[in-house]
């Protein structure tokens, strides 16, 4: 991005600078008409050859501008303004210059378009710095007052029109000393003036600037805000819908199962079967409620008891001594393996407890019976290092990503073991994730799966 000038004076460079290039070629008409018409009222006042000679010259130079503007146009200086700055300076020195000479040549302090100083000092008002203003109005009245004083004391020739002023205005002391202090006073409120009004322009252009930037800045915050919204609208809907319908499932079997009994289907000696799968299924309904309001809790980050430092490998040793029987039930190797001296962590127990729960119950719940599961603790530099690895079912790559959802199961865990809420390692994630750790999975289709998760250490 081009670095800008204070103020924003890049565009206005760019556009001011072309606007000064078309009205010098309506200036160089202007000179020569009012020169040919002045020669015509006043025959043989005007050196005519060297009037067209100097518009030739403007002419010249102005054509010069007008090509290195193209080329300016298109540059790929990583400066441009310092470029347009430069030739705007070039065109207002060099015009002064000229309307100096055009001066002399048409009767010097005769010629009332001496005023046409102040357009190049309003010019360079709008385009350039303040400070530019007050030196381009001393070069103007350094210039016409060494001419005006040079005419008066014969320096130089001086031309006079016959007929339109008297002969011998340019060589009265007092006029010549008015109109200069005239023009030199005028020239410099001018500067003072258009400039200060420059910069007011300038400091609303620039506020106006900001504020759109600004606008524009919240118009994307409130767009990218919307489409998260619309996202998070989207998941809502479908998180109902995936809730209502495992909460229903049970609810419908249970209903079933009992109508069958109140209406006399089932004989006396089922009975107690058809109980027993209605506990079961409410055994379900509760577990999965519970882990909805576990999921809830940790969305909102909502919790009455503060973190306090915790020795993870005490927690840890609590779980597996529930964890050893349901293992050995599946005639499964399971072992530990603690690093010792490992530092605290600082959590919720009932957190780190869950999460231990949920990857070592779900290691042994998709291993088959003979297979192994091998739970490790250690530390690296920054944090404790929870590791569950098992020789289970394993996942296929493309199924990985999507590990973490919501009541996400993968059709073999469904094949293997149809109770399941889908919501474990979801929470796993999130509580991993609320005190700034990171869970990750490496498994491969049938070969087994290594499920890690890192906790920061205690300050």
């Amino acid at each position: 991005m081009n670095k800008q000038l204070p103020f924003s004076l890049y565009p206005r460079l760019t556009e001011r600078t072309d606007q000064l290039i078309q009205l010098r070629w309506g200036v160089v008409t202007g000179a020569l008409a009012a020169s040919f018409g002045a020669d015509f009222l006043f025959p043989d006042s005007l050196p005519m050859p060297i009037l067209i000679v100097i518009a030739a010259v403007i002419t010249i130079y102005n054509g010069l501008f007008l090509l290195y503007a193209s080329r300016l146009h298109t540059t790929t200086s990583k400066d441009p303004e310092r470029l347009y700055m430069r030739f705007a300076n070039v065109q207002i020195m060099v015009d002064i210059i000229a309307l100096t000479v055009l001066l002399h040549f048409t009767a010097g302090i005769e010629n009332p378009f001496y005023l046409f100083y102040i357009v190049y000092i309003t010019a360079a008002s709008i385009l350039l710095p303040r400070v530019y203003s007050f030196l381009y109005a001393g070069f103007a009245s350094i210039l016409f007052s060494a001419l005006v004083v040079a005419e008066y004391w014969q320096l130089i020739p001086h031309i006079h029109l016959a007929g339109f002023v008297s002969p011998q205005r340019y060589q009265r002391g007092l006029y010549v000393t008015v109109v200069l202090f005239a023009l030199v006073g005028t020239l410099f409120i001018c500067a003072h003036l258009a400039s200060a009004i420059a910069e007011v322009l300038r400091r609303r252009e620039k506020e106006l600037m900001e504020s759109n930037l600004s606008c524009e800045v919240r118009a994307g915050e409130l767009a990218r805000l919307n489409a998260r919204l619309a996202e998070l609208d989207k998941a809502r809907s479908q998180f109902i819908r995936l809730v209502t319908h495992e909460l229903r499932a049970p609810v419908a079997a249970i209903q079933s199962y009992l109508r069958l009994i109140l209406d006399g289907y089932v004989p006396p000696e089922r009975q107690m079967e058809i109980i027993q799968k209605s506990e079961r299924r409410a055994l379900e309904q509760l577990a999965l409620i519970s882990d909805l309001l576990d999921l809830a809790r940790l969305q909102e980050k909502r919790d009455e008891t503060e973190p306090e430092l915790i020795d993870v490998a005490d927690i840890l040793h609590g779980v597996t001594d529930l964890m050893q029987a349901r293992a050995e039930d599946k005639d499964l190797l399971f072992s530990v393996e603690v690093e010792p001296d490992l530092p605290p962590v600082r959590a919720r127990p009932e957190h780190v407890k869950r999460l231990w729960t949920n990857l070592i119950s779900n290691a042994i719940k998709y291993t088959e019976p003979g297979g192994i599961v091998v739970v490790s603790l250690l530390q690296n530099p920054n944090y404790v290092v929870g590791v569950v690895r098992d020789t289970g079912i394993g996942m296929m790559p493309e199924q990985m990503p999507r590990l973490f959802e919501e009541f996400y199961r993968t059709e073999e865990a469904k094949a293997m073991e149809r109770q399941g809420t889908g919501l474990g390692l979801s929470i796993v994630k999130r509580i991993v994730e609320s005190y700034g750790g990171r869970i990750w999975v490496e498994s491969e289709k049938g070969k087994g799966s290594k499920f890690s998760f890192a906790l920061p250490k205690a300050a």
